[in-house]
């Protein structure tokens, strides 16, 4: 794989990004590395292509493989291993989306409901608190259950249904 400017720029890019999202900028950019390329890469090619040390890609690469992001593959009568990404948009926005929903929302959602349940039986809770509490637990089921429902809903579809959320929103005006 050759390294243009705007190969660069895509890469770095998404190692910013990355640590918005809350991961380790150098594991975003070998994701996002080994999402453009062509082929599969070793680890030695990611250490050159982004200049960065062999240790450093083989951490990387063992947490993107955790995450489900990236796969190892192997090459017939070459003893290096090779690395790929997930090349469909869609299945990589649900599986990041559904890891998501792993660290973050359910544990919030347990949280939630265990803080719903309390604070009906604390005596010094303001009514409006309570309130807040509950309205916090109904928002967070009603999107845990949106998200169960999409997860199982074929790539093709969700594109149509992204396509017919954009003509409601347009159609009803913003």
């Amino acid at each position: 794989m050759k390294m243009t400017p705007t190969i660069e720029k895509y890469i770095n890019h998404w190692g910013e990004m990355g640590i918005r999202w809350g991961t380790n900028r150098t594991v975003a950019q070998i994701q996002a590395l080994l999402y453009l390329s062509p082929k599969p890469l070793t680890t030695e090619n990611i250490s050159v292509l982004l200049s960065i040390s062999k240790s450093t890609v083989s951490t990387s690469l063992r947490e993107l493989q955790n995450y489900g992001l990236v796969q190892m593959q192997y090459i017939e009568d070459d003893r290096n291993d090779y690395f790929e990404s997930i090349h469909d948009v869609w299945e990589l926005f649900r599986v990041i989306i559904e890891k998501r929903k792993e660290k973050e929302l359910s544990p919030t959602l347990m949280m939630l409901k265990e803080c719903s349940r309390e604070i009906e039986i604390e005596d010094q809770a303001d009514n409006i608190t309570r309130e807040r509490i509950h309205n916090m637990l109904s928002f967070v089921e009603s999107i845990n259950d949106w998200y169960e429902k999409i997860r199982s809903i074929s790539n093709s579809t969700l594109r149509k249904i992204m396509k017919l959320g954009n003509a409601i929103t347009s159609f009803v005006g913003k």
